[in-house]
């Protein structure tokens, strides 16, 4: 029931209380004008009885309008409640959506951090394979430019081999104006066996006596040697020594040495080391070490050429 049906409904009850109570005084017609005053005067106490009940009516009345109002305000309060009601829905409707939405950013994020997180793992392993390749390319070209320098070597020995094929025995070098054995198959030996073996075909250990002949049997002896072993292990006894007196060096011939091509610091006669061994160093005039002449190195024989005109 609405508001508007509920206060019609109690003001029609109260017209009938108010039409009935009027209506009481003319009920019983019979009565003469005098008889109603003889009971009206006989009877006091009933009419004064009657204000407490018109009081009554008036309270119940006030009563009435009271509860109508309150029943206005609920109705009110009702309505702005239902509404509330449903503004709250709406909003806990929104805030669902917006939780939806924000889930569904936070997966994005997550997604998107693992793609990020691929991507990168797949740029660090091109990154290491590029310099892997990188690394490669320039090993290649190290082995290039070291084939062209083998290349280059080789092609100068030709010469030397064409002449001394001319000129020097089976397997030696002409080179100076002199034949050189250079014994690059043959087992290590120390520097008198060398010697002998130099001798006993008709030569002798090598004369290192001049720039241009040191600096042609160091490139010749770098061109045979391994650079990822050390110059050590590419070591020639040479024919120098100071076996007779010690710090006179002297050739082969007996000829004292006027110049050398010592390494820095040599001779330091370490460990009596009375032999004079070439090595493939960089700067072929300090290509020169003492050594003790028990070790076992390769060696260079020389002999003089043949049909030299």
């Amino acid at each position: 029931m609405s508001d508007r049906e509920n206060s019609s409904s109690f003001v029609a009850t109260f017209d009938k209380l108010i039409c009935a109570d009027d209506s009481g005084t003319d009920e019983n017609p019979l009565y003469s004008s005098q008889d109603k005053q003889q009971v009206s005067m006989s009877m006091p106490r009933h009419e004064s009885s009657r204000i407490p009940y018109r009081l009554l009516t008036v309270i119940l009345a006030v009563m009435a309008v009271i509860l109508l109002a309150i029943n206005i305000g609920l109705g009110v309060y009702y309505n702005q409640l239902t509404g509330g009601q449903q503004t709250i829905k709406d909003i806990h409707s929104e805030v669902a959506k917006l939780q939806a939405a924000y889930s569904a950013a936070i997966q994005e994020r997550i997604d998107a951090k693992k793609q990020l997180d691929r991507e990168l793992g797949e740029q660090q392993r091109l990154k290491w394979d590029l310099e892997h390749q990188t690394k490669r390319s320039k090993d290649y070209e190290k082995q290039i430019h070291k084939i062209q320098d083998e290349v280059s070597e080789l092609k100068s020995l030709i010469p030397l081999f064409s002449m001394g094929c001319r000129h020097c025995n089976t397997g030696w070098i002409f080179l100076h104006l002199r034949c050189y054995y250079f014994p690059f198959h043959e087992l290590p030996r120390r520097w008198n066996e060398a010697r002998q073996f130099c001798q006993k075909l008709g030569g002798d250990l090598a004369v290192i006596d001049t720039p241009e002949k040191t600096v042609s049997i160091t490139n010749l002896i770098k061109s045979h040697h391994d650079a990822e072993r050390s110059i050590y292990q590419g070591a020639y006894w040479f024919g120098l020594s100071d076996v007779e007196e010690e710090n006179v060096w002297k050739w082969p011939d007996g000829r004292r040495l006027t110049e050398s091509y010592w390494n820095d610091g040599e001779p330091n006669d370490d460990n009596d080391e009375d032999c004079g061994a070439t090595y493939p160093r960089k700067n072929p005039l300090k290509a020169w070490n003492d050594a003790p002449c028990n070790m076992y190195m390769k060696w260079i024989c020389e002999m003089e050429p043949h049909d030299i005109i």
